[in-house]
């Protein structure tokens, strides 16, 4: 049989990379897992509860509605709502088998082969994936020594035949939180060029602040021309369960959930359902993880400063740490010597990159507070 050239070229899952990694490990001590970007703990007992109790209701085992259970829609927009400040009603809302989902419906919506979509360095790399899988073209926006894109450079990359600009804030894997003003000026942009603006937001709640995150829904037309992705996975950690959404006007909704159709129809109802209960029912509970990560960050942080084996800690925040590797060696060998000599598990920077900048994605949030002063115990280790 013969595939697709645009699947058979793609690199390999990143993720799924690292762990064959583990194969080639010599030492018996146990592995520090900064690689996957997913809670490591169990979700709030009242969510743990309704998932026990919904799966003895016969709709659980059912077809939701495609745009979404209800309740799910209705907790959604207003969770959204209550951050922003902002009108956002439940039919403003799609939900999603993950939120990479949500993204993969949208741009698969907005463009087709010959288009391109404008990504901001360092990418997330199912976004730039996905854009290859459908032919489409990535035009990658550098960003400056803050990892800040410029709407102005992004003017210079824009044709017509470029379809979206895609923002992920906090980044993964910066961790870098745009600041509203920069993302008002990529909103212009996409008008002034007729353009879809799209927000990845699924690291939302775990920015050092409450304060919205932008004011993209205070424009009175905002729903022509922006969609924001989310993610339910992170913030009521049940990564497993599949649950994203976006949030957007009636017509990206309508052409995206014809792709929705193709692919999954709907997300699982008890996925749903369980994100329904952690966001109406486990709001305490939600702020305590993301005190309990910001933690994990500041004492990130301060193992870093020091940077041991000569690992720079360029950027941090949400989940990752975007860190240097000292030298000039490939940045694919220094994650093998990693994980077989110093059983670090992490990701190389050329996943979220179109070349080797010698970076490396440290999901720090994975680790206990004793984990991370072992990583620098072990990364102090490190010999050139």
């Amino acid at each position: 049989m013969q595939f697709s050239p645009r699947v058979s070229e793609l690199v390999h899952s990143p993720i799924g990379a690292a762990h064959a990694l583990l194969a080639h490990r010599v030492n018996d001590r146990p592995l520090l897992d900064l690689s996957q970007a997913a809670p490591s703990y169990s979700p709030a007992p009242v969510v743990v509860e309704r998932i026990a109790q919904a799966a003895e209701e016969a709709d659980t085992s059912k077809y939701a509605p495609q745009p979404g259970l209800p309740e799910l829609r209705a907790a959604f927009a207003a969770d959204v709502a209550s951050a922003y400040d902002a009108d956002i009603a439940p039919d403003d809302t799609l939900i999603t088998a993950g939120c990479n989902q949500a993204f993969c419906t949208v741009i698969s919506a907005l463009a087709g082969p010959g288009d391109n979509v404008v990504l901001a360095l360092p990418f997330y790399f199912n976004h730039d994936m996905w854009l290859r899988v459908e032919g489409i073209e990535p035009r990658y926006l550098k960003t400056d020594d803050r990892l800040h894109p410029s709407a102005t450079a992004a003017h210079e990359l824009i044709d017509e035949r470029t379809r979206a600009i895609v923002l992920v804030t906090p980044g993964n894997p910066s961790g870098v939180t745009y600041p509203p003003e920069l993302i008002d000026a990529f909103a212009d942009l996409t008008v002034e060029r007729g353009v879809a603006l799209l927000v990845d937001e699924t690291y939302r709640s775990f920015r050092p602040t409450t304060t919205p995150a932008h004011r993209l829904y205070d424009r009175p037309h905002w729903r022509d021309h922006v969609i924001t992705l989310h993610s339910f996975s992170k913030d009521l950690a049940i990564p497993g369960y599949r649950v994203g959404g976006l949030i957007a006007g009636e017509a990206a909704r309508v052409e995206a959930l014809k792709i929705l159709d193709c692919i999954a129809i709907s997300a699982a109802a008890i996925g749903q359902t369980a994100s329904a209960t952690g966001l109406s029912e486990a709001a305490a509970w939600r702020q305590e993880q993301a005190d309990r990560t910001r933690d994990l960050q500041a004492q990130f942080e301060d193992v870093m400063a020091e940077q041991p084996g000569g690992f720079a800690l360029v950027t941090a925040g949400a989940y990752f740490g975007w860190v240097r590797a000292p030298g000039n060696e490939p940045t694919v060998d220094v994650v093998q010597r990693l994980v077989i000599e110093h059983d670090v598990l992490t990701i190389p920077g050329t996943a979220f990159m179109p070349t080797d900048e010698q970076m490396i994605r440290f999901s720090f949030a994975n680790l206990a507070a004793n984990e991370i002063t072992e990583l620098g115990r072990r990364l102090a280790q490190w010999r050139r």
